[in-house]
C-alpha cells in the first residue's frame, strides 16, 4: 500500500542505460513479462473496472487487451509523444523496416483504446484515421503534477560558481529529443553577463556530450548535476529564477514538457526554445508565462533571455500567474475527473 493505494510492482526485462536494440527487445517483451508475473500477484482474480494507461512506451496493448477482455471494461490511453513519428522528424530513423515495426505496434497499441487522451488540441489531427472506426474518441487531456512541499534539495546553489546570480535551471532528460545544444550557445553568448547563471541538473543520452562541451568551451557559467530524486525539486526550483524549456526544432508533434509543469507549480517563469507552431508557444505567450524563441537562433533567444531577466526584476506577477496556470489545468483532480468520466460512458 502506497497512500491508501494498492501497488504491485511486476518484473520485466531492463529497458534503461542499455543499447537502442536491447531496449526494444526488453519492452517488445515487457508486456507479456507483466502479464504473466500478474497472474502470480495477489491482485490475479481482481476484477478491473477499467485500464488507464501511458505512452511512451509504445509496447502495452498486449496487457490492457488481455485486461479489457477478462473484465469487460473500458481503455483509456494516455499519450505522451507521438512515436515512432518524432523520431522520423529528428532523422533518428526513415521510413524503413525499423520504422514500419514501431509504427505497427504503436497501431496496435492504438486500436485497444477506446479513448486516446493528447496534450494538445494539435496532437488531434494526428488520430484522424483512428477515429473513423466507431465508437472511439480523442480528447485533450491537460498533464498533471500534484503539489508537493518543498523538503529540501541535495544541491545548494550557493555553493557552486552560480552563487549570487539569476539561475536558469534545465531540470530532466538531456536528450537528442530535446535539442539542448543552443541552451549552451545561450550560455556562450552570456559570458559576459557575471550575474547571469545556468544550471542543468538530470541524465540522458546527450549529458556526457554537454558536459563535455561546456568544459571545452570554457564556461564558468555553467554547472551540471546528475539526476535527483523528483522530490527535491521544488528544494531546487527555489533556489532559481528562471525554468528552461528545450525542444528541438524538428518536431512536428506538439509536447507540453513535464518539466514545465513543475516550472509551473514552482512560480518560475519560463525560457522556451522549442518547434515552431507548437500549442504550447501560445499558452506561454497567451498566459504570460515567459518567452518563447521558434527561430533557432541563439540571438534571438539571447534577447529574450536578458529580456525575462529585466521583466522578472520589474513584474512581480510571474510567481501568480505561473502557479494559477498549474493549479487551473495541470492539476490530478481535473486529469482524474476528465478520465473516470471518459470511462464511464
Amino acid at each position: 500500500m502506497w497512500n491508501s493505494v494498492r501497488i504491485v510492482r511486476l518484473k520485466s526485462p531492463k529497458t534503461k542505460d542499455i543499447s537502442y536494440v536491447r531496449r526494444t527487445i526488453g519492452e517488445f517483451l515487457m508486456p507479456f513479462s507483466m502479464l504473466r508475473n500478474l497472474r502470480k500477484s495477489p491482485l490475479a482474480e481482481e476484477r478491473w473496472d477499467g485500464v488507464v494507461w501511458y505512452s511512451p512506451t509504445i509496447f502495452l496493448g498486449p496487457i490492457v487487451r488481455a485486461l479489457k477482455r477478462a473484465n469487460g471494461c473500458r481503455g483509456y490511453l494516455v499519450i505522451r509523444d507521438i512515436f515512432p513519428e518524432w523520431a522520423v522528424d529528428m532523422g533518428l530513423m526513415g521510413r524503413g523496416l525499423p520504422y514500419q515495426f514501431f509504427k505497427a505496434i504503436a497501431n496496435y497499441q492504438y486500436s485497444v483504446a477506446n479513448v486516446i487522451g493528447v496534450q494538445t488540441q494539435g496532437n488531434r489531427t494526428y488520430f484522424t484515421e483512428w477515429l473513423k472506426r466507431s465508437p472511439r474518441r480523442v480528447e485533450v487531456l491537460q498533464n498533471w503534477l500534484a503539489d508537493a512541499p518543498d523538503a529540501g534539495c541535495s544541491i545548494t546553489v550557493r555553493d557552486t560558481p552560480l552563487a549570487g546570480r539569476i539561475v536558469f535551471v534545465y531540470a530532466g532528460n538531456m536528450g537528442i529529443a530535446q535539442g539542448m545544444g543552443i541552451l549552451l550557445d545561450l550560455a556562450e553568448r552570456l559570458k559576459d553577463r557575471t550575474d547571469i547563471g545556468f544550471l542543468f541538473v538530470g541524465r540522458g543520452s546527450d549529458a556526457l556530450r554537454l558536459r563535455n562541451d561546456a568544459a571545452a568551451r570554457g564556461l564558468d557559467n555553467v554547472v551540471f548535476f546528475d539526476e535527483i530524486d523528483p522530490d527535491e525539486i521544488p528544494g531546487l526550483y527555489a533556489q532559481c529564477h528562471v525554468g528552461l524549456v528545450a525542444l528541438d526544432p524538428r518536431h512536428k508533434t506538439h509536447n507540453i514538457p513535464g518539466k514545465f509543469l513543475s516550472y509551473m507549480q514552482s512560480g518560475l517563469p519560463v525560457l522556451a526554445s522549442i518547434n515552431p507552431g507548437n500549442d504550447l508557444v501560445e499558452l506561454i505567450e497567451r498566459e504570460q508565462l515567459g518567452h518563447v524563441c521558434t527561430d533557432t537562433s541563439v540571438d534571438s533567444l539571447r534577447s529574450l533571455a536578458l529580456e525575462l531577466v529585466t521583466g522578472i526584476a520589474q513584474d512581480d506577477g510571474f510567481k501568480g500567474r505561473c502557479k494559477a496556470l498549474a493549479a487551473r489545468l495541470f492539476s490530478p483532480e481535473v486529469a482524474v475527473k476528465q478520465i473516470v468520466e471518459a470511462l464511464r460512458v
